[in-house]
């Protein structure tokens, strides 16, 4: 059994999406990341910088004797490939490929897409610079997608695989909010759009997009705030 602890972000329907398609039996804690719980110590010996999402292995046994903990996103996508024998090619070039997109999006689309998104609707004090310079750089990597995606139909090659995975729900998220503001901008990009609707169109994508569902957020809810590093705790190994 795995436990997957998660919230509803890009990052963490990474997670929720590659479950869905091994088919690997897991339950789901909500960790609502607006109430601080990622820094709650308990769930920093899971995931030691405090992200979501984070996966623990009950079949499987850590250096300290306890069940294996995994944690960052990429990091969630190899192991269960591995584990599975899915979704990433053994060896040769056809890993390499699909590793190469996978850090493409662990390295470049999420951590821009996530910046835009921050300094457009989350920053305290709002900078125009901040704001274009994420946003035209959000929308060249779009660029480079569909420049990919033109040649194959998915971003590892021919196959579907962790790297589209990876970067679908941010893909949709940043289409969807150039979209609302100038639908010109993503016109083009007939490729990556046709891609997001075939990936979309997978069950196990539109079920693993749903996760944590409303009760799991609802249980959350319910839960008194977590003290952590960010409430005067110390951050644990």
């Amino acid at each position: 059994m795995l436990d997957l602890y998660t919230w509803s972000t890009p990052n963490g329907r990474k997670a929720s999406i590659m479950l869905e398609e091994t088919g690997l039996p897991y339950r789901v804690t909500a960790v609502d990341i607006s109430k601080g719980e990622q820094h709650d110590p308990e769930f920093r010996r899971i995931s030691p910088n405090g992200k979501i999402p984070a996966l623990v292995d009950h079949d499987a046994e850590g250096a300290d004797g306890q069940p294996r903990r995994i944690f960052e996103s990429g990091n969630i996508l190899i192991y269960l490939a591995e584990k599975t024998g899915s979704l990433l090619p053994e060896s040769g070039e056809a890993r390499t490929e699909v590793l190469g997109w996978l850090f493409f999006q662990v390295g470049h689309l999420g951590p821009m897409v996530g910046q835009w998104h921050w300094f457009k609707d989350a920053a305290p004090v709002e900078s125009d610079i901040a704001i274009k310079r994420y946003r035209e750089e959000s929308l060249r990597l779009l660029e480079v997608m569909n420049g990919r995606l033109g040649v194959t139909p998915y971003l590892g090659g021919s196959d579907y695989s962790i790297a589209d995975v990876a970067s679908y729900a941010w893909a949709r998220t940043a289409v969807d909010e150039l979209a609302s503001e100038d639908a010109e901008s993503v016109a083009g990009l007939k490729p990556l759009l046709d891609w997001l609707k075939r990936v979309g169109d997978r069950p196990a994508v539109q079920r693993g997009m749903e996760i944590p569902t409303d009760e799991q957020k609802q249980d959350a809810a319910q839960r008194a705030p977590l003290k952590g590093p960010a409430g005067g705790g110390s951050v644990l190994p």
